[in-house]
C-alpha cells in the first residue's frame, strides 16, 4: 500500500489516502467496470477509509489466475458491520470518482 496526501479536489482535505489492491472475480469486476456495482462488500481488514484508492484486478478463483485487466476506484463511503444486518468486521464500500492525477504524473502506479 502506497500513501499519498498530494491530490486536490473534494476528497483533498481527508488524511493521506492508500491504495488497496485487491482481486475481485469476474461477474463483479464485469459489474463493477460498466458503474452497474458502485460498492462492494469486503472483509474490512485493511481499514478502508474514504479517500483510499481501490485497484481492483479481475481474478478468476477457478484458475487462479489474473486476467490482466483492472479498474480503479475511490472509495466514497465506508458503512462499517454491525449495524444493518452486516456482520462486524466486514464493511459496504461505496466507490465515487477518482480524484484529479496531482500535475505531472501520467501514471496511476505511482500513487
Amino acid at each position: 500500500m502506497k500513501t499519498d496526501n498530494s491530490f486536490t479536489g473534494p476528497l483533498a482535505n481527508l488524511a493521506p489516502r492508500q491504495t488497496h489492491e485487491l482481486k475481485i472475480w469476474p461477474a463483479c469486476f464485469a459489474a463493477v467496470e460498466s458503474g452497474a456495482k458502485p460498492f462492494d462488500v469486503r472483509q474490512n481488514d485493511r481499514n478502508f477509509q474514504v479517500g483510499d484508492v481501490l485497484l481492483l484486478r479481475e481474478y478468476e478463483p477457478e484458475t487462479e489466475q489474473y486476467s490482466g485487466q483492472t479498474v480503479l476506484r475511490a472509495v466514497s463511503y465506508v458503512l462499517l458491520g454491525g449495524s444493518f444486518g452486516l456482520e462486524a468486521g466486514w464493511c459496504v464500500v461505496g466507490f465515487g470518482s477518482l480524484p484529479p492525477l496531482p500535475p505531472g504524473i501520467n501514471d496511476t502506479k505511482l500513487w
